[in-house]
């Protein structure tokens, strides 16, 4: 886990020298807002908004490598995402655009995770509306453990936010799901 908290703090330091407003999501923010798990690689929202993507994702690829070896700016741009490697540790950078993206970097501050390792997260209304918008079995396990552990959520926050996205990708029944699982843990 050092090595990527390392890694994370390589990639936030070439962000901040940049003065490029980002946040960390994911596995990182879990360790945060959660019960500690394992991951073993590194994932941010990296605000761009619509038209620099290009620019910024050179500048990316200059500092770091590329996990994806043939034409990694015709992979990159359709899906809004850079995936590179530090210190053989895997960083998926997506690119941000969306209102709720751009709260959620607003909103983001810095947690001590090691001494001399202070990342910037997301917070953990953000991270259950990342998750949530994921949709996969271990982000809800993740979720489950943040609504476990952090009992002040704001809940009109969450909501107000992922109704909208999930609409968006066609899911209506996250919401749903997401308020079928709060009830039950808190009960």
């Amino acid at each position: 886990m050092k090595l990527v908290l390392e890694a994370a703090k390589e990639v936030q330091d070439f962000l901040e020298e940049k003065d490029w407003r980002f946040c960390f999501i994911g596995g990182i923010a879990v360790q945060r807002w959660a019960i500690p798990r394992n991951t073993n690689d590194v994932d941010l929202t990296l605000m761009t908004g619509i038209g620099p993507e290009e620019h910024v994702t050179q500048k990316i690829l200059e500092r770091f490598d590329s996990r994806i070896k043939e034409d990694p700016m015709g992979f990159f741009l359709p899906r809004r995402i850079v995936l590179v490697a530090v210190q053989n540790v895997g960083v998926d950078i997506s690119l941000g655009a969306l209102e709720f993206e751009e709260s959620a970097v607003q909103r983001s501050s810095y947690f001590d995770f090691i001494p001399g390792v202070s990342l910037k997260t997301c917070s953990a209304e953000d991270l259950v509306v990342f998750k949530a918008f994921a949709n996969r079995l271990k982000d809800w396990s993740d979720i489950e453990s943040v609504v476990s552990l952090q009992k002040n959520l704001d809940w009109k926050y969450i909501y107000g936010h992922l109704n909208p996205l999930a609409e968006l990708k066609g899911e209506e029944e996250i919401p749903a799901q997401l308020e079928k699982l709060r009830k039950r843990l808190n009960k």
